[in-house]
């Protein structure tokens, strides 16, 4: 886990875990408080695809780092491939992808402790249903989800957006796979979507959360 320094420079956050390397850290979001959360499943060390090949030496576990101290914890290690993740607008609710979920990808909820450190009551959302791919995700300033879609088929592939109890309201279809969503410009209305060779971005009547 790195940070883009103004001048180009990488600071590296985190790489180990109680001494063994972390596995292929795969999304991330940033609290209010300045913590930063993150996924760290064994995607990228399957093969030399997405990263390099090599055995886990850690559990596929969902990270917190201190904005203060940088000092890191564990805050989930039951998700099956955790992938994409984002808070609800107050923070209250940490939603994750369960890229690995049994019989399907799910999306699952945790609520958030009071001091803001823990997660407590995990549940399931959103079943991704056969087929279903959901990937990277943020929230809107009403709660909505939208998720990157797909598996490079067309009645799937795009973004799917859905309402916080889990209904799906709209979808964006793109000609390919979208892995991963933010929300940006002046007043983060332009939703840009990373896709499997392209870079969409399209203007919305919403906002995403602050951050992203």
């Amino acid at each position: 886990m790195t940070r883009t320094e103004y001048d180009g420079t990488l600071t590296v956050l985190m790489d180990t875990w109680q001494g063994h390397r972390l596995n292929s850290p795969n999304d991330v979001v940033v609290k209010s408080d300045d913590s930063i959360w993150f996924t760290d499943p064994i995607f990228g060390i399957l093969g030399y695809y997405e990263g390099y090949r090599a055995t886990p030496e850690v559990g596929q576990h969902i990270y917190r780092l201190d904005g203060e101290t940088g000092e890191a914890s564990v805050v989930a290690d039951d998700v099956l491939g955790p992938n994409g993740l984002c808070f609800a607008p107050d923070e209250s609710l940490l939603y994750v992808v369960e890229s690995r979920g049994v019989p399907h990808r799910k999306i699952l909820a945790y609520d958030v402790t009071a001091n803001g450190r823990e997660l407590r009551n995990k549940r399931v959302v959103i079943d991704a249903g056969p087929g279903g791919t959901p990937d990277g995700m943020r929230c809107d300033i009403d709660g909505n989800l939208w998720c990157g879609w797909g598996m490079g088929t067309e009645e799937l592939d795009g973004v799917i957006v859905f309402a916080p109890d889990g209904t799906p309201i709209g979808r964006i279809a793109l000609p390919e796979r979208c892995a991963n969503v933010c929300f940006g410009g002046l007043h983060r209305n332009r939703l840009f979507m990373a896709a499997s060779q392209s870079l969409y971005a399209l203007y919305v009547n919403t906002q995403g959360v602050q951050g992203g």
